[in-house]
């Protein structure tokens, strides 16, 4: 069996009955054949999970470092908790909105046909996608209600085309006739969007202006998102391979997934040290290596898909951490 294959945790090799059809039990009755299958009743607990929890985190870290970088900003006692509140709205109901669409997406494409972790909604057959579909937007509808509320308080109009291109980025991942997450661009635009978009946007929509706190924390987050996604891409190399989806896992191979995946989560705590210089209690954002450096051990080592996804999720509670205690460190 293929080491890759053996951490996707599924056999893509060539062996086959007598009739040709593929012999692994999954393939039974040939390979999976594109398109969703057939759709199940979806209960509160598929949605739930369809809504993947466990990337949340993401969205919350830019806007806790973000709302502490402005909180410098403002000078003391100056607090904008509902311009906050706002950002956070936007962040959290715009990343459950690509969520859905991503299940959408790849559901219909037929990506998800070659799974082998929890079922989709859409692949799985768990939910019709016209209604995976629909909830996607309702999500994003519900992000650019927030947003354009945080528009209309700031008076801060071009913001609203930063609003249009964050839609386009969350269709376009998975959705569309070329999705950049196919082409191995997936980690560049997590970079720019669950980082310096996110954390200087925060700041910027409650002070009217990016500082270097916020670009560069903004930065860091950056990097911590596209470690998350690396590492879910470096579990799904088989997979994505076998449905035509190109990775930067895919494209550069498992040996060197681990190896960006560690450069991309050790890289923040030296922005930490540099801000540690300036605001001593960002020293304690180090104790956030009790969770990254775990992570890279399990990543570098891991020869099961179980083993990356307990590295996906601390990864993405070191992002969660980083973001609460850099903040905090810069608002106190």
């Amino acid at each position: 069996m293929n080491p890759a294959a053996k951490l996707a945790g599924v056999d893509l090799s060539s062996k086959t009955s007598g009739n040709g059809k593929s012999g692994h039990p999954a393939f039974k009755n040939g390979p999976p054949r594109k398109g969703p299958a057939k759709v199940k009743p979806a209960t509160a607990s598929d949605w739930v999970s369809g809504a993947r929890l466990r990337t949340l985190p993401l969205a919350v870290a830019p806007v806790l470092l973000g709302t502490g970088a402005a909180i410098v900003a403002s000078g003391p006692g100056v607090y904008h908790p509902v311009r906050a509140l706002l950002a956070l709205a936007v962040a959290l109901l715009l990343q459950i909105g690509v969520n859905y669409a991503n299940d959408y997406s790849d559901g219909i494409r037929g990506t998800d046909a070659f799974r082998v972790g929890p079922a989709r909604l859409t692949g799985g057959g768990v939910a019709n996608p016209r209604t995976v579909l629909r909830v996607a937007l309702v999500f994003f509808g519900l992000a650019a209600m927030a947003g354009l509320t945080l528009v209309i308080l700031t008076q801060y109009w071009w913001l609203l085309l930063v609003g249009v291109v964050a839609l386009a980025a969350a269709w376009f991942y998975t959705g569309g006739k070329k999705p950049y997450g196919y082409l191995g661009l997936g980690e560049v635009f997590v970079f720019v969007f669950f980082g310096p978009v996110a954390t200087a946007g925060t700041t910027y929509v409650q002070v009217g202006d990016f500082t270097t706190e916020s670009v560069f924390g903004g930065v860091a987050l950056g990097l911590i998102a596209s470690a998350v996604l690396m590492v879910n891409n470096l579990r799904d190399i088989v997979p994505d391979k076998a449905a035509g989806k190109r990775t930067l896992s895919v494209r550069i191979g498992s040996t060197a997934s681990r190896v960006v995946f560690c450069v991309f989560l050790l890289v923040p705590f030296v922005i930490t040290g540099f801000f540690s210089v300036f605001y001593p209690l960002g020293i304690f954002t180090f104790f956030v290596l009790l969770l990254a450096l775990p992570a890279c051990l399990i990543t570098i080592t891991a020869t099961s898909a179980k083993e990356l996804i307990l590295a996906l999720k601390l990864t993405s509670l070191a992002a969660l951490a980083y973001g609460l205690l850099l903040g905090l460190a810069f608002a106190f």
